[in-house]
């Protein structure tokens, strides 16, 4: 056991103060289940011993009612020990999710990209239930283990000391061969966790994918690695299991050997009139019952070396830098109007130090939509994330309505900011719920008007169960430009001041394009809009264009004013060919309502 195991379980017993009263109930109880079974090797030797020629009946009735007696109160107390303890342990199970999935919410975009959410929910499941289970070994099994060992010696001098002492040469030696596999299997603990993490890592993303995975034709191969490497990991089970095994095998052997002996040498002694057959058959239980708590307690070092290396799982969760704190002093935002103000804003990743944003200055009244365009990598995203303060930029000052971003708590601003991205994350949940996912007590008519603005309502209506249709995981029910829709219905009812629009068309067709731009065109009246687009045609209409190119801002003003410029921007539209403006959005939107018109007539004839 290392230094620093210590301080991680102590820490991690603090997750138990709130069950300490119950816990003290079942420690009470399971050491009078430990006391119950000292007793009872004492009843056989009476009963045995009144076997005798001067035995009556009345001392085996007598003996075989204590038997009984003993039997049902075991069972009574271990019956309300075990329902406690499995209380307790769901206790401790929900508040490790409590402050886990707490922080799991809170944690920097870049760790769940780079760990994998499948491999993070892997380590954190598997590291509770470890820790769980060794707390629950070491409380209510290690702890009566060590009662009843202390009982049983001290009954087994009283009994014969020659007997004990000839069994008790035999109790350290399972004990040793216990500490010696002990390390042997911690490596192959924490070897399984890393392992099974990494498989359901790949596996979570496989599944996420599926699509792709198709459109290569790679669901064979993929199935071959992920069986591969589910194979390699059972074999480490597997040999892990044969070891197991030959350490069992080796330490039964010699308990084999203790009782052998035992019932050897008491022979002896009965022979020479020095033991009765009571104290045999006394012997003989307590021998049985003897080495169970020995190796539980030889096994306390595995147990606790199996609960650090959950507990090593559980804090690197725990211990991982938060994305960013409120201040003590840090206000509730009000109703934003909405200006928005970037002085000298410079922003590097601290994990890589590579620089995405070199002084930005940027003043947006309230009401007006900025445009964003420039390369991927020109840190366009990575402005909106400072603005939502995913991130606080690394010098310089955001400002909503004039304040610091920082003096704000992080969620009064974020519940003013909508954001509509390019691909739509809807969850497996019905319409309505997705739509009202921002403010649950929405009433219907307000997740319908929302739906309304957001041209969703007459296909939402068409489906089997209108507003209560489960949308499928990711929303995969949907069509993108449906999906699309849902999303910015969902912006429309949460009705924020700010608004950002990230690519949210630029995975569509012209046509549904045109169906989702006039969506947008409702959602963005009134609200300091900032839209990220590649497609061009998107941000013609914008009262300002940014463009952003290395982290700064290379050019910025209208449209035209820009094209007239000649620079940068305008090879952009040059290489896009043509921007595809309003009237010709409007009548891609016309040549669809008629085609859908005219496949609705068909069915009905058909």
């Amino acid at each position: 056991m290392s230094a620093g195991a210590w301080p991680r379980l102590k820490r991690a017993m603090r997750f138990a103060q709130p069950h300490r009263t119950v816990v003290v109930m079942i420690l009470i109880l399971t050491f009078a289940v430990a006391a119950t079974n000292a007793l009872e090797p004492l009843v056989m030797k009476f009963i045995f011993d009144g076997l005798g020629e001067d035995g009556t009946l009345q001392t085996i009735v007598a003996g075989v009612l204590m038997l009984v007696v003993l039997a049902l109160g075991r069972e009574i107390t271990g019956g309300v020990s075990n329902w406690l303890s499995w209380r307790t342990r769901i206790g401790i199970h929900y508040a490790l999710l409590d402050v886990t999935v707490g922080k799991l919410h809170r944690l920097p975009h870049d760790l769940h990209r780079r760990e994998g959410v499948g491999a993070i929910m892997t380590r954190l499941d598997r590291g509770i239930q470890g820790f769980i289970g060794a707390v629950s070994e070491i409380s209510f099994n290690v702890l009566p283990a060590l009662a009843y060992l202390l009982l049983a010696v001290i009954l087994m001098l009283r009994l014969d000391w020659r007997l004990t002492l000839l069994v008790l040469a035999f109790v350290p030696l399972p004990a040793i061969i216990a500490t010696l596999a002990a390390p042997v299997q911690t490596r192959r603990e924490k070897l399984l966790m890393d392992g099974w993490a990494r498989i359901y890592s790949r596996f979570n993303e496989i599944l996420s994918g599926i699509v792709t995975v198709r459109s290569f034709a790679m669901e064979d191969a993929e199935k071959r690695r992920f069986l591969r490497e589910v194979g390699a990991t059972n074999q480490v089970v597997v040999q892990g299991i044969r070891f197991d095994t030959s350490v069992g095998a080796l330490q039964n052997t010699l308990i084999t050997a203790a009782r052998i002996a035992a019932i050897a040498f008491g022979g002896v002694l009965i022979l020479r009139g020095e033991a009765t057959l009571g104290t045999l058959v006394a012997f003989l239980g307590y021998v049985g019952g003897l080495f169970g708590p020995v190796q539980g307690l030889t096994g306390i070092y595995r147990t606790l070396r199996t609960a650090t290396v959950s507990l090593d799982q559980i804090f690197s969760i725990l211990d991982t830098q938060e994305l960013i704190g409120d201040a003590p002093d840090a206000i509730e935002a009000g109703r934003l109007r909405g200006e928005v103000e970037f002085e000298r804003v410079h922003f590097a990743y601290a994990a890589t130090g590579s620089v995405i944003l070199r002084g930005i200055d940027l003043w947006v009244r309230p009401g007006e939509m900025i445009a964003i365009v420039g390369p991927s990598g020109a840190g366009k995203s990575t402005l909106m994330a400072l603005l939502q303060r995913f991130y606080d930029p690394t010098s310089g000052v955001i400002r909503l309505d004039g304040i610091d971003l920082r003096r704000y708590k992080q969620k009064s601003v974020r519940r003013q900011i909508g954001v509509v991205l390019q691909d739509a994350l809807l969850f497996n949940e019905s319409l309505r719920d997705n739509i009202a996912y921002g403010r649950p007590e929405a009433r219907q008519e307000e997740i319908e008007a929302a739906a309304r603005a957001a041209n969703a309502h007459d296909f939402i209506m068409a489906m089997e169960n209108g507003y209560e249709t489960p949308v499928g995981e990711r929303g995969g029910r949907l069509s993108g430009g449906e999906r699309q829709r849902i999303a910015i219905a969902r912006a429309l009812l949460k009705d924020p001041p700010i608004l950002i629009l990230d690519e949210a068309t630029s995975a569509l067709d012209v046509e549904l394009e045109a169906q989702v731009q006039d969506a947008l065109e409702r959602l963005i009246r009134g609200r300091t809009t900032f839209v990220i687009a590649h497609r061009l045609s998107t941000v013609v209409n914008a009262d300002r264009i940014l463009v952003l190119k290395d982290g700064r801002i290379l050019e910025a003003g209208g449209h035209d004013e820009l094209v007239a410029a000649g620079g940068y921007y305008a090879s952009l539209v040059q290489r896009q060919g043509r921007v595809y403006t309003g009237p010709e959005r409007r009548e891609a939107e016309r040549r669809h309502r008629e085609r859908t018109e005219g496949d609705r007539r068909r069915e009905v004839l058909t």
